[in-house]
Parts: C-alpha cells; structure tokens; sequence
C-alpha cells in the first residue's frame, strides 16, 4: 500500500507546472508578449490576448477554437475546463497548472496562439500547418 501511495505522489509530482514554466512556454511562441491584463499577466501576439496566468489560482486561460475546446476537455474535465459563463461558451478554458503535463500545456498554449494569430504569422511560423515544432 505504501509504494502506490509514493507512486501516485511522484506521478503528482511530475505532473505539475510551475508558474514560471507556463509562462516560459507562453513566451516560447513566436513574437509573443507579456502584458498586464487587469490583475494578471496577459500573452499576446500581435497586441491579442490568447492566454492569461493566474497565479494564485495556478491556472491559465486559454483562448481556443470550440474544436480544440472539446478536445484538451476531453483529456481531463479535471485539468482542462471551459471557464465558466460566456467566455467558455467561446471556447476560453482554464487549464489546472497543478493537474497538466507540460507537453499538454505546451500544445494548448500553440492552439491559443494559432487561434488569435494572423494569417500572415501562421504561415511565416507554421508553414505546414498547425501543431509543428518551432
């Protein structure tokens, strides 16, 4: 009983992104940039908001298509969720930093940011289409 008790807790473990490593992934997205938006700390490309951080509830929000809403929600309700209220009707999520693999994080983070790009920065940065590596 104890090993599964210490398994499921380094799995927890690995599990969990910081705060500073979500905003690292953020501003790893080409021309990315940091704002103030209220009380939290906005990502933007081109002066529009596909992401925001906040920190003491060690979540982000996520701006993405209602497809790729129903997909990372489908992942885990638990990890990701469509923010509550109209905002999630359009396909704003929260994403749980305690609950979400990096790679997970990372891939939600480049739909968001595809999402609210331009045409032009797509294809500069994304010539074979979405989701390839930088």
């Amino acid at each position: 009983m104890g090993l599964r008790v210490d398994v499921i807790y380094i799995i927890n473990f690995i599990v969990m992104v910081s705060i500073n490593t979500a905003r690292q992934l953020a501003l790893l997205l080409p021309e990315v940039t940091e704002q103030p938006h209220f009380d939290k700390a906005s990502f933007r490309v081109k002066n529009k908001i596909f992401s925001t951080l906040w920190e003491a509830d060690k979540k982000m929000m996520v701006k993405l298509s209602l497809v790729d809403q129903s997909v990372f929600c489908g992942i885990s309700k638990d990890m990701i969720y469509p923010v509550p209220g109209g905002w999630g009707s359009k396909g704003a999520s929260f994403v749980e930093l305690s609950k979400v693999k990096r790679s997970i994080l990372k891939d939600a983070l480049q739909a968001a940011w595809y999402e609210v790009a331009t045409v032009t920065l797509r294809k500069k940065y994304f010539p074979e289409g979405r989701y390839k590596s930088l």
